[in-house]
């Protein structure tokens, strides 16, 4: 059976260069079994025809406010009963400023206000729009009305800027509607945490040593583990990312922070997943005032930071320890070692050499326990979090049917 058969999907579509992916999402959700009714702003008619979309969805696009073809001209109210799921893709940053100030003056967003289906929205513009701190207050604002936030991915866009602002791919798209819709939540009842981005650590006011963590791996498994169901606590670093919607958030900066953050709710978790980039050593002291420049060379004297992830699992023997490696080289024999020191019970291994892995949209994973191993090819950090998630439930059931059976 198709995944998506039955349902009922308003696929919304507002101005911007990505309207043009819009078309093989239509043509992916309508493949996966779900009936489409596309809805799109003027400024999305000005990227796209109506007519494709038609053709593509095999029902008429909705474009007008007030249809003097609906029932009493009342076509929003009719869509917005109808559907299961409203997505917006793309979602530019105007549409998100409208609807998160619960503006009703077109027909998608009079739908988004009239209509008690789950909103999804993939954003897709310029990257220092994205990163503004209206549209950043924006997306806050539309989490914490249990919207979910799709992306948007990193990379080279129309304009000629690199950085957040793509929108997924349709096929991303797909998958996180699919996951949306799933009956299996295998994680169900079961609290996770999650540590994920870089650590800062303070030299002065202004200055600090951290890495080049984006936080992306880390966010991206917090949104895979929601979607299976779980209770998920997210204890990040300085990223710029959107939190994924469902998910309790803890902001930290420093190592020392992330510890105390960690240790607070690994009490009340099952399984800890370790992707944060904390930092291995700390300046010894950190000085009241700047740092002047007073001569050639400047010693810096470390300590080392407490290992969060051996922490916990001293602590806390009953939980299910997921640990990351980055290495520049000897991948599998570093992460091998690890899992065997800090004895816990998974480890997903990444090389970082060559620009890899930080800071990039796509990655790839040695996924490694005690007795076996696979490879995660190179994809998509979502994909790859859902794929790594699909490896850690079935050990995490491993190990939970055989400490029942101890008892």
């Amino acid at each position: 059976m198709a995944s998506l058969h039955g349902k009922s999907i308003v696929l919304g579509i507002s101005g911007g260069i990505a309207a043009y992916k819009s078309a093989e999402l239509t043509r992916l959700l309508a493949k996966a079994g779900a009936e489409v009714r596309v809805c799109m702003t003027q400024g999305a008619q000005a990227f796209m025809t109506p007519l494709t979309l038609q053709a593509l969805s095999g029902n008429p696009v909705h474009t007008s406010l007030l249809d003097p073809a609906a029932e009493a001209g009342m076509g929003h109210i009719e869509l917005a009963r109808w559907a299961d799921l409203i997505l917006i893709a793309p979602a530019s940053a105007d549409l998100l400023a409208r609807l998160s100030s619960g503006m009703a003056d077109d027909l998608l967003s009079t739908l988004c206000l009239a209509s008690a289906a789950p909103l999804a929205l993939a954003p897709a513009m310029n990257q220092q729009m994205w990163k503004h701190a209206a549209t950043q207050a924006n997306i806050r604002t539309l989490q914490a009305r249990a919207a979910l936030i799709l992306g948007p991915a990193q990379g080279e866009q129309a304009c000629g800027d690199v950085g957040p602002g793509r929108m997924l791919e349709p096929a991303e798209l797909l998958a996180a509607v699919e996951a949306h819709f799933s009956p299996s939540q295998p994680l169900q009842g079961v609290q996770v945490l999650v540590t994920a981005g870089p650590t800062r650590e303070a030299l002065d006011p202004v200055r600090f040593l951290s890495n080049r963590s984006s936080g992306k791996m880390g966010y991206a498994v917090a949104a895979a583990a929601h979607a299976l169901g779980a209770r998920v606590t997210l204890v990040s670093g300085p990223v710029s990312l959107a939190v994924p919607a469902g998910v309790e958030y803890v902001a930290v900066e420093s190592a020392q922070q992330m510890l105390e953050a960690a240790r607070t709710h690994a009490g009340m978790a099952d399984m800890f997943i370790a992707t944060a980039a904390v930092a291995d050593y700390t300046p010894e002291t950190t000085a009241d005032h700047k740092i002047k420049k007073s001569s050639d060379t400047l010693t810096l004297v470390l300590t080392r930071t407490t290992d969060i992830l051996a922490t916990l699992r001293a602590e806390q023997p009953e939980l299910f320890c997921v640990g990351f490696a980055a290495e520049t080289q000897n991948l599998l024999e570093y992460a091998r070692d690890k899992l065997r020191r800090k004895r816990i019970h998974m480890i997903a291994a990444n090389l970082v050499a060559d620009g890899r892995a930080f800071d990039q949209d796509h990655n790839a994973l040695e996924v490694v326990w005690a007795d076996g191993a696979t490879t995660l090819p190179e994809m998509s950090k979502q994909a790859l979090a859902r794929a790594l998630m699909t490896l850690v439930v079935a050990q995490f059931g491993r190990w939970k049917a055989s400490r029942e059976a101890r008892t």
